[in-house]
This record gives structure tokens, sequence and C-alpha cells, in this order.
């Protein structure tokens, strides 16, 4: 399981025009799911999530997580991130899950980053053809797998 977090000022998520999710400052989380993730992968990203510091602090260091500015979520589906680009020029999206079994991870996934973090988190939805519109503030943006962790 993958996920690239974008630190922003706002962001939001339109699916045919209609808008189906928005924020002001918080994190816009694009998560990618293979076919080996288990439940095990989304607990360990979660918490890494909810505490990871990437927020200034009063002296403008980056010392304070989502949890600690009580900032808000958006969790995206995003199968690229697990894109092959090894050979040609088409990337090869064989490693990403099938929805079979992306949806109910990506759905665990909310679910549990909503009971760590102690809110709502708001999505856009599995499979759309979604417009996701950000303003990244820093930048800051951070790409954390899974199956790197120690």
């Amino acid at each position: 399981m993958k996920v690239v977090v974008q630190r922003v000022s706002e962001a939001s998520v339109t699916i045919n025009k209609k808008i189906v999710a928005s924020i002001g400052n918080g994190l816009l989380v694009l998560l990618g799911i293979v076919e080996e993730d288990t439940q095990e992968d989304i607990d360990w990203l979660c918490r890494k999530l909810v505490g990871l510091r990437v927020f200034p602090d009063e002296n403008m260091v980056m010392n304070k997580s989502i949890h600690d500015t009580k900032g808000d979520v958006i969790v995206v589906s995003q199968f690229t991130l697990h894109a092959s680009t090894r050979k040609g020029n088409r990337p090869s999206y064989i490693k990403a899950a099938k929805p079979d079994i992306a949806i109910p991870l990506y759905e665990n996934f909310i679910a549990t980053l909503q009971s760590n973090l102690g809110r709502s988190v708001q999505s856009g939805e599995f499979g759309a053809d979604m417009k996701v519109k950000l303003l990244n503030d820093g930048p800051v943006t951070i790409i954390i797998d899974s199956k790197e962790k120690v």
C-alpha cells in the first residue's frame, strides 16, 4: 500500500462537475493498493499518517501532526501509484489491485483513518473520473510505502 501525502491549504474532489469533498488546511492522501495489501498495512499507514509531523509549530518547524492541528483529510484512490514504467512508454498497472480486492481495502483505510484521527475523513469515489484540485502548502509532499516499513 502506497500513499502520496500532500500538505494543503485547500483541496477538493469533483465528480461530474459536482464537488464531493472539500477541505481547508490539512492533508490530501492519494492511496494506491496492491493485491498483497492487508489490514496490517492499513493500520500501520493510518498510524503513520495521524502522527506524521509535517505542520509548523510556533517556531515554523514542522513539528505538528494532523492530529495536533485538527486539520482535515481527503483520501483519493489512485491505482496509478503502482504504475510500472520499466518497459516502453505506456505505464503498466498490473500491480494495482482489482476492484474486488481494492474497494474493501480502500473503505477499511478510510474507516481506520477516521478511527485513529477521531473525526470524519472525506474521500473521493473509488473508480470514478475525479478532478482533484489542491493548493500544496510548502510545498510538502511525502511518499510512504507500507512495504518499506522496518
